[in-house]
């Protein structure tokens, strides 16, 4: 019992419940954490180490001080223990990526230390010996605890040095320099694209030009079925063609495993994501030059050999918002920057631990501007003519303000992150009428999934009452989630409008790209009668 009761071992207890919720994703068994990491990973790993052994010396020091009997150990012990079914909720909720709602929080944590001033105020000597068996059940559950916390220390030290390679560039596929330049395809990926939003339902006098100049002289598809609800799944999907209901990665983020969905005649299977089975190889076996500046997913990683020219950001996103990148200079000061941001999560929302939303916001145009620039210099490069661009944008959060032209703005909407994808359009439409391609290119522009409110974004400190407003959350008559995301294709010279009403599986736009690639498809017409064949 003395080694249980140990100030060492019970702070290693606590301190394993306390950031469970920081040292989980880095170990998970998928690595889907480390494979969205952008940057170097010894920075993420060091911060948690810092986090981690810095609140357990600090809790070993407070236990060692009052470890001798007498009122400050009671009560000392008394108040970490009455902590630790908050604590234990949070990691529960947290891990398991559900909501719990801020009232039931606040009376989770509330509620025992209003027991703890009660036993304060009627406090009598009987009292000892109960508290001493509470004490000791505690201990015993502590230590238990304490195990788990060196075996996940273990794990995440194997963790960093498995992934401390983890954005060495490596080698692209290299177009050959006899190759003829083809008519441009080129594919834009608006991250969170609503059709609603966009053309369905609009805000009352939300402006959205580009994207009705498009509409004049592209097919706009009305009722398209998203291929899933998560980026990192959609995408490899969206390439391959083959449906996936989640990922998992190697520890070195090179490896990207698929779990395809159960069939009639088969379970779930994990299948390896293969490069040459994409419609980048389709694009190079059709003389094309690939080239990707994109968001979130470690394109450049999973896709080497088939890109010629690769550029990916990630920052906003990394660890689900949980971590922030800091230089390391800075990393000593992360403990008690940490207890900052849960005390303030807290007090804002109940349970979700989140970065500054002014540090998010920054983060989040950081994306945006790095992968503005790389995009243009794609779109300048006529030799890239098979090229995907991934953009952060309208993705929520606001990061443009549409009424006064400028970013930043932590009070917007995601109606103003949709102006701003407005105004990018416009730009890419500009930048290639400048090089006379606009009117011969091929070019798609779609929403991975739409924007996702009563999913994701309804429970987020970020949502505003305009985002309630455009999503009809007042109105109950009408839903709140409409799946359809955008979806838009113009086509070579094309001057009119069309619309295709039908239902169309976005797991079907590596076909349409194929049909792009053969220049099957030149007119309205022949789209229309290519999607009325099976393909």
């Amino acid at each position: 019992m003395k080694a249980i009761t140990h100030p060492a071992c019970l702070a290693l207890g606590i301190t394993t419940l306390s950031l469970l919720t920081l040292i989980s994703p880095l170990v998970d068994s998928a690595h889907t954490v480390v494979y969205h990491l952008s940057s170097s990973a010894a920075p993420i790993f060091l911060t948690v180490a810092l986090n981690f052994f810095a609140l357990w010396l600090l809790l070993t020091l407070l236990l060692w001080i009052t470890r001798k009997p007498g009122p400050a150990h009671v009560i000392t012990r008394l108040a970490l223990g009455l902590a630790l079914p908050w604590i234990t909720l949070k990691d529960y909720f947290i891990l398991t990526t559900s909501y719990l709602p801020h009232a039931v929080s606040i009376t989770v944590l509330l509620a025992p230390f209003a027991l703890f001033l009660i036993v304060l105020v009627t406090w009598r000597s009987s009292f000892l010996r109960p508290l001493r068996h509470i004490q000791n059940f505690v201990a015993t559950l502590l230590a238990a605890t304490a195990t788990l916390g060196l075996l996940l220390l273990l794990q995440l030290a194997w963790t960093a040095w498995q992934a401390r390679d983890l954005n060495q560039p490596l080698p692209l596929h290299a177009r050959s320099a006899t190759s003829t330049p083809r008519p441009r395809i080129i594919w834009i990926l608006l991250d969170e694209l609503s059709y609603q939003q966009v053309y369905g339902d609009r805000f009352p006098g939300l402006q959205l030009p580009t994207f009705d100049q498009l509409a004049a002289q592209s097919t706009v598809f009305t009722h398209v079925q998203p291929a899933g609800e998560f980026t990192e799944v959609i995408l490899p999907s969206l390439f391959t063609g083959q449906p996936a209901v989640n990922i998992r990665a190697s520890l070195n983020g090179r490896r990207l495993d698929l779990l395809k969905p159960a069939s009639q005649t088969s379970a779930k299977t994990w299948q390896p994501f293969q490069p040459r089975d994409t419609i980048f190889q389709d694009a190079l076996d059709h003389g094309y030059s690939t080239a990707i500046a994109g968001w979130y997913n470690p394109y450049c990683r999973i896709l080497p050999s088939v890109l010629d020219q690769c550029f990916w950001t990630g920052h906003i996103t990394t660890l689900g918002g949980v971590y922030d990148y800091e230089p390391l200079p800075r990393l000593l000061l992360k403990p008690a920057a940490r207890l900052f941001a849960f005390t303030r999560a807290f007090l804002a929302q109940g349970i979700r631990p989140t970065i500054d939303i002014p540090r998010d916001a920054q983060l989040h145009l950081q994306d945006y501007r790095d992968l503005f620039a790389a995009s243009d210099r794609l779109l300048a490069d006529p030799s890239a003519d098979f090229v995907f661009l991934h953009l952060p944008i309208p993705h929520p959060n606001a990061i443009y303000d549409r009424h006064t032209h400028t970013f930043t703005n932590p009070n917007g909407s995601y109606l103003d992150n949709l102006a701003l994808a407005d105004l990018y359009l416009a730009h890419v439409r500009q930048l290639l009428q400048q090089q006379n391609q606009w009117d011969s290119s091929t070019i798609l522009i779609m929403g991975d999934h739409s924007w996702r409110t009563r999913l994701i974004w309804q429970t987020q400190p970020t949502w505003s009452r305009e985002d309630a407003a455009a999503s009809h959350q007042q109105t109950p008559a009408l839903p709140s989630f409409d799946n359809r995301p955008g979806y838009i294709l113009k086509l070579p010279n094309q001057q009119t409008p069309n619309r295709i009403d039908q239902p169309f599986p976005a797991i079907k736009t590596r076909n349409l790209l194929q049909a792009l690639l053969n220049q099957t498809l030149q007119t309205p017409n022949d789209l229309t009668n290519w999607l009325q064949t099976p393909n």
